[in-house]
Parts: C-alpha cells; structure tokens; sequence
C-alpha cells in the first residue's frame, strides 16, 4: 500500500540541523563545563562582570533564545577551552542562532518537538491506547484534538496540519529510525468513527512499508507488561550527546534529559518490544481490525 505524504510549503526537513536543539547541545556544554571548572555561577558572573549568576543560570538551562558569541566566548575563555573544542562550541553557537524550519508553528511545539525529531537518529515510541503521531491521518489526528478540548476549535487545522508536516522527518536524508510499539486497545478504540479508524489502521499498515519505519503490536494475550502505565518516547542523538524521554501529558508533554531516566525506560522499551508480535503478525493483526471497523463503518 501506498503511504500518504502530508508537507507543507515553507516547511523544509532536512535533517541533522536544528537551531533548537544546537541550543540544547550548547547548555549541556557550558553546563559541563562549569561543572568542571569547580566555580559556581555566582563565581563565574563575578569573575566576567555579569550583573547576576541568573545570566550563567540561565544559559546552562537552555533559557536563551539567541546565544550571543562574546558570551560564549568570555565563557570558553574563563573555562580555558581551546582548540577543536572550542571552535565545535562556537560553530554551535553561531548554528543555535539560526531560525528553525518550524517557526511558524513555534507555539504549538513548547518542547520543541520537530527539532528533537529532526535532529534524533532513532525514535523509539511506545504508545497504549493512540497511534503515535508521526503515524497519524488528518482525520485521526483532529478527532483527538477535538476529545482533548485543549485545542480551540479554530486551531484544530492548523494543529492537524503541524502533525501531518512532521512525518516529512521520516524522510529527511539524515531523518530518524522509528519503531513504534503500540498496544493492541489503541488498534480497537474508535477515535472519530470505525471509518476513521480502518483508514487509519490502512495507512499504518503503508507507513510499516517505510525502510525507515517498523510497527510492532503488543497483542491484549501478552497481559500486563512493565510499561502498561504509559505511553513514552525515546530521542536518541549522535554519540556523545544524551538521550531525551519524552512522556505525554493532557495539555503538553514532559521531556526528561537524565541518564539514568534515560537509560530505565530503554530497558523498559526493550521489554516490552520483545512481548511484540514480529513485523509480519503485527500487520496481519492491524489487518483484521481494519476489517472489524470496515464492517461497522
């Protein structure tokens, strides 16, 4: 089956560079790097005549929307970094300035979702009653944003649209692996109508067609599993960058950088990609309740 492609215009994927997360690889930098210089962020305002420790503060937590080179220069001189490093911390800055190709949807995305996509080299998404997004229909996607009642009603488009436009990644040259693990209830809810969800359960069907994409289903026969409490994704990033668990929330999602956290849900995910049904049965499954909606449509 043939996949749909939802892109808009002035919406460019291209992968492996995101002004977004350049920032975020930024803060993590200087953050290491004051760590180990032993100075506290009032010692470092101090020392470079900052009105505040905020001003350290602040940058390390990715509180800045366009990084200012004589900062980060000052800063790279009090920590005495030279050489490759430092010219790989100034490129990235000069990169974090940029604007990203998701701007005009900047208030939709808090947590800067498409450029941790964008930049990511494998998605790992466990989901237990939804489809996980980039696998959405316009039509599945706006029935949740209509139950969910967060969305004004005249945002719904232009919500819809936003999602549609991330699956560009997946195609990107430098785009994301995605395996998406969902759970066998999210195949037989009825989100907006059978109609909608046997086109859904269609398309999903197409997009595990995609090199890039495996969808493996957790059969209800599988029982109780480490991660039946909830859905959540994992972001991982060229070496040696930290991955990102991202977990959903009613209003917007939690993103959690932290190795440990990081490293449990992986364990997690592995555990219950392993309780899957194999790439081939996953489908058949997604078949036969496309069938069932077909039916009650």
């Amino acid at each position: 089956m043939q996949t749909q492609r939802h892109c808009l215009e002035g919406v460019s994927v291209t992968g492996g560079h995101s002004p977004g997360v350049r920032r975020r690889r930024l803060s993590a930098a200087l953050k290491r790097l004051r760590g180990n210089s032993g100075l506290s962020a009032a010692e470092v305002a101090k020392r470079l005549g900052w009105s505040s420790a905020t001003k350290v503060t602040r940058a390390e937590r990715n509180e800045w929307k366009f990084p200012k080179r004589t900062d980060v220069e000052a800063l790279l001189d009090l920590y005495d970094v030279k050489g490759e490093e430092r010219e790989h911390l100034l490129s990235l800055t000069e990169e974090a300035r940029g604007r990203s190709d998701w701007h005009q949807y900047a208030d939709l995305f808090p947590g800067s979702l498409p450029d941790l996509e964008a930049e990511a080299v494998r998605i790992r998404t466990y989901e237990v009653v939804l489809i996980p997004g980039l696998l959405q229909t316009p039509a599945y996607a706006a029935a949740i944003f209509k139950a969910g009642q967060v969305v004004p009603p005249d945002q719904i488009d232009r919500k819809v649209e936003s999602r549609m436009a991330r699956r560009a990644v997946i195609d990107a040259p430098n785009g994301p692996q995605l395996t998406a693990v969902i759970d066998e209830p999210a195949l037989r809810k009825v989100v907006g109508s059978h109609a909608v969800m046997a086109e859904q359960l269609r398309f999903l069907t197409g997009m595990a067609a995609h090199y890039k994409v495996t969808v493996l289903v957790v059969p209800d026969e599988a029982g109780a599993h480490p991660a039946v409490d909830g859905a959540f994704t994992l972001f991982d990033f060229p070496r040696p960058e930290p991955g990102i668990v991202s977990i959903p929330t009613v209003v917007e999602a939690l993103y959690v950088e932290d190795g440990d956290y990081f490293d449990q849900h992986a364990l997690i995910f592995d555990a219950v990609q392993n309780l899957a049904l194999d790439p081939q049965g996953s489908i058949d499954l997604i078949d036969s309740i496309a069938a069932e909606h077909d039916k009650r449509a």
